[in-house]
C-alpha cells in the first residue's frame, strides 16, 4: 500500500480562498469571489453531478448500463473551473469531466440517452458510456487514449487565434495524463504559438490504481509549467471559489493573446476508478476517510449558507428537482430503442459506398433470420 495521501503532502502552497469548513472566505484572500447567483448555479451543477453519478452507478450494478466513472470528490474541481468559460469556447475533457457539458447546457435526458447508448444517443451508440460530446455546449467528444485530446484541443486553440476569433480552449487531464506524450507535446506546442488555451490537470490522487506521487518527481504539477515557458498554478480543488478564481486568471490571459496557462487542482477520486475498479485492493480505507470530511460538496453548501443563500428547503428542493429529471431521463432512455444497424455506416462518407451498403443489407437479412447475438449489456470487461 501507498502512503496515506494528504492534502499537503508535499508542502507545496495551494490557491486557497474558503477556509477548510467552508464558513468563510480566509483573510487573506484578495482575488475574485463570484457573485450569490453564480455561486448557487456552481453549486447546483455540483450536486446535479453528484446525483447523477450516484444513479448511474447504481444503473451499472444493476446491469443496465454498461460503464460508469464517477467524479464523487471532484465536484469543486470540475465545475468551478468550466465556469469560468464563456458559452464560445470550447471544452476537450477527460473521464470525469461528463457533468461540465451539462452545466454548459446539455440536457439531462442526452447525458442519460448516451448513458444508455439508445437511438437518442448523439453518438449513436458508439462512445463507450461516460464518453461524452455536446456540440451545443462546445463539448468535443474524448478517447480512452490517455491524454490524446490535450494536442486536438491546442490545435483547436490556435485555430482560434489564427482566426482572430476571441475564443478559448479548456483542455482537461488527469494527474496520470501529465506522463504521457500529448500532454508534453500540447503544452509545448501551445506554449510556442501562445495558443489561447487553459491546460487543467485535475489531480484525484490516483491513476487507476498509480499514485499521483509516482507521476512525478517535480514537486508538483503546476511546477511543470515553468519548463514550457508558461504560468502555472497549484490549487486546493475542493475549494470551488478558488478554482474559479483561478480559472477565471487563466482564461483572461489566454483571451487577451497572451498565450497558455497550466491550472492544477488538488482533489480526491473517492470512488474507484471505473465501475468495474476495486479500489480497496491499492489504497487505505484511512486515506478515503481523511478525504471523505473535506467533501467539496458540504464545503459548498456552508459557504452558501453563511451567505444566508442556501438552507435546507433549498437543498432538499433542488435535490428532489434534480432526482426527479434524472429518474424521468432514465425511464425515457429505457423505452428507447438501440439506434437502427443501418447507422453504423452513417457520418464516415457523404453517401455510404456500394460494400458497406451491402454488408448492412446482409446483417438485417441474418438478424431477421436468426435473431440478435447475445446482448452483452453491462458486461463491458474495463
Amino acid at each position: 500500500m501507498a502512503a496515506i495521501r494528504t492534502l499537503e503532502q508535499d508542502g507545496v502552497a495551494l490557491l486557497r480562498a474558503l477556509e477548510e469548513n467552508g464558513s468563510a472566505l480566509r483573510a487573506d484572500w484578495t482575488g475574485e469571489v463570484p457573485d450569490d447567483e453564480q455561486a448557487l448555479a456552481i453549486w447546483r451543477a455540483m450536486l446535479t453531478t453528484r446525483l447523477l453519478d450516484d444513479r448511474m452507478l447504481k444503473l451499472q450494478r444493476q446491469g443496465r448500463v454498461a460503464f460508469v466513472g464517477t467524479s464523487t470528490g471532484s465536484e469543486a474541481a470540475i465545475h468551478g473551473s468550466a465556469a469560468a468559460f464563456a458559452a464560445e469556447d470550447w471544452i476537450f475533457s477527460g473521464l470525469r469531466e461528463g457533468g461540465a457539458a451539462v452545466q454548459r447546457g446539455m440536457p439531462i435526458a442526452e447525458y442519460v440517452a448516451h448513458m444508455f447508448g439508445n437511438a437518442e444517443d448523439t453518438a449513436k451508440g458508439r462512445q463507450m458510456p461516460n464518453h461524452f460530446q455536446c456540440r451545443e455546449a462546445n463539448f468535443v467528444s474524448w478517447s480512452s487514449v490517455i491524454g490524446t485530446q490535450l494536442p486536438h484541443a491546442a490545435g483547436v486553440a490556435l485555430a482560434f487565434r489564427r482566426r482572430s476569433e476571441p475564443k478559448v480552449v479548456c483542455g482537461y487531464c488527469g494527474d496520470g495524463a501529465t506522463s504521457s506524450s500529448g500532454f508534453h507535446s500540447a503544452l509545448n506546442f501551445a506554449a510556442v504559438y501562445k495558443a489561447p488555451i487553459v491546460f487543467v490537470v485535475i489531480d484525484n490522487g490516483w491513476a487507476i490504481s498509480v499514485p499521483s506521487a509516482k507521476q512525478t518527481s517535480a514537486i508538483s504539477y503546476g511546477a511543470k509549467a515553468r519548463a514550457y515557458g508558461m504560468p502555472g498554478v497549484d490549487v486546493d480543488g475542493n475549494d470551488f471559489v478558488a478554482v474559479l478564481a483561478a480559472t477565471l486568471e487563466a482564461a483572461a490571459r489566454a483571451r487577451r493573446g497572451d498565450g497558455p496557462s497550466l491550472v492544477c487542482l488538488r482533489t480526491y477520486r473517492i470512488g474507484g476508478h471505473s465501475s468495474s475498479d476495486d479500489p480497496t485492493r491499492y489504497r487505505e480505507a484511512a486515506e478515503v476517510e481523511y478525504w471523505s470530511q473535506r467533501d467539496p460538496l458540504a464545503r459548498a453548501e456552508s459557504y452558501l449558507r453563511a451567505r444566508g443563500v442556501m438552507d435546507d428547503q433549498r437543498l432538499e428542493q433542488s435535490t428532489s428537482e434534480i432526482n426527479t429529471q434524472i429518474a424521468a431521463a432514465v425511464e425515457h432512455a429505457e423505452a428507447v430503442g438501440p439506434p437502427p444497424l443501418e447507422t453504423l455506416v452513417e457520418d464516415v462518407y457523404a453517401a455510404p459506398p456500394r460494400h458497406l451498403t451491402r454488408q448492412v443489407v446482409d446483417a438485417l437479412r441474418i438478424r431477421d433470420e436468426q435473431g440478435e447475438a447475445a446482448k452483452i449489456q453491462g458486461k463491458f470487461p474495463l
